[in-house]
């Protein structure tokens, strides 16, 4: 077996193609010499950047050229060249030459040391960006922010799970089990592998010299989609449900309380005024419901007579979620321009799943 494979996704690279695989090839046949293999996965670019690397089989022999003409997507592209690779580690680098090819070598030397997922990261020390703007550089940090509420046990673990440059032992995946979204493969690798020990090698991230940036507001959404996901598969679907359920009945309460106090003819409170009573009234019935059915095995026994801590808790967790949901909803519709009604519904989406998430570990405990 192969000592590495590294695969090398591509679409629309015509112009980097070729010298990266030349500056690869030269590195590599020093710290490796006939133990490794390069994987270029095209998605069938109208530019014929496929073509162009196939050029350079008969010099490189360890190349291997796959040309997709029935999928398109960059994690989709690293699974299926890792699906047809034979190394012991699998790895991943960019086709643009953003991802410096030279600290491969501090990678490959960290696997070698016995660790699981050795990472290129822009947020350690020898790591950062080069020219971004102050907007790419909040909309990377907040799409960060996101993943880790979101998913905090997975990107967590690591100071930059956005990184698209990387290797892991093969031995810690099951290849079949990885279902990846959108760009963000590294996320899949983490959630889904037997991921023990993790490194981490500072690197800093060049801007294009040749070619545009494949990253779209659909990269965006299907980041999201990938995150929830991910969060689903790794919750009991069956308690998730429930906490849904709930969250409905509260949304009745709500208007109904707050329709009865502001719009009754007897009553007539303040709007805000009547707002906060529906809402703490809301969330008091969310509450008794989830913990005599939701959570209703962690709630019994020693942990019952605690309920009105539980409360507290629930109450406050609930309340940062509104805020929460501000937050996301502004950087939905005022950083990525998206429009109002689906950012508001991801916002929701989002600020549910920091609910369940926070009151499990903290409301609920067991």
């Amino acid at each position: 077996m192969l000592s590495l494979s590294l695969v090398i996704p591509t679409f629309n690279e015509a112009e980097n193609i070729q010298p990266l695989l030349l500056q690869l090839s030269t590195l590599l046949d020093r710290a490796l010499p006939d133990r490794y293999e390069l994987i270029v996965v095209d998605d069938d670019s109208p530019d014929h950047t496929w073509a162009l690397a196939a050029e350079l089989q008969p010099k490189l022999p360890m190349l291997t050229v796959l040309r997709r003409q029935s999928d398109r997507g960059l994690a989709t592209a690293v699974v299926y060249g890792w699906q047809q690779a034979q190394g012991e580690i699998l790895g991943v680098i960019d086709g643009d030459l953003q991802h410096p090819p030279e600290t491969l070598l501090a990678l490959l030397e960290t696997m070698q040391a016995g660790t699981d997922l050795a990472v290129a990261s822009r947020n350690v020390t020898g790591g950062g960006v080069s020219d971004w703007s102050l907007w790419r550089r909040f909309g990377s940090r907040g799409a960060q922010l996101l993943g880790l509420l979101v998913l905090p046990e997975v990107l967590g673990r690591v100071s930059d799970p956005m990184s698209g440059y990387f290797m892991v032992r093969r031995s810690a995946l099951d290849l079949n089990r990885l279902q990846p979204r959108g760009y963000k493969i590294l996320l899949e690798v983490i959630a889904k592998g037997r991921i023990r020990h993790i490194q981490e090698v500072g690197f800093v991230f060049r801007e294009r010299s040749q070619g545009e940036s494949k990253v779209t507001s659909r990269e965006y959404w299907d980041y999201l989609r990938h995150l929830l996901q991910l969060r689903l598969q790794r919750w009991e679907s069956s308690r998730f449900l429930k906490f849904i359920g709930v969250g409905a009945t509260g949304v009745i309460v709500d208007s109904l309380v707050l329709y009865l106090l502001h719009d009754s003819s007897q009553l007539g409170l303040p709007l805000l005024l009547s707002k906060f009573i529906a809402a703490e009234v809301a969330i008091f019935n969310n509450f008794m419901l989830n913990d005599a059915w939701t959570f209703r095995d962690l709630a019994k026994g020693s942990q019952k007579r605690y309920w009105s801590r539980r409360f507290l808790k629930f109450n406050l967790i609930c309340s940062l979620g509104i805020f929460l949901n501000l937050l996301i909803l502004s950087f939905l519709v005022e950083g990525l321009k998206l429009h109002y009604l689906p950012s508001n519904w991801v916002a929701i989406v989002i600020v549910t799943l920091w609910n369940f998430w926070l009151n499990r570990k903290l409301t609920w405990v067991g």
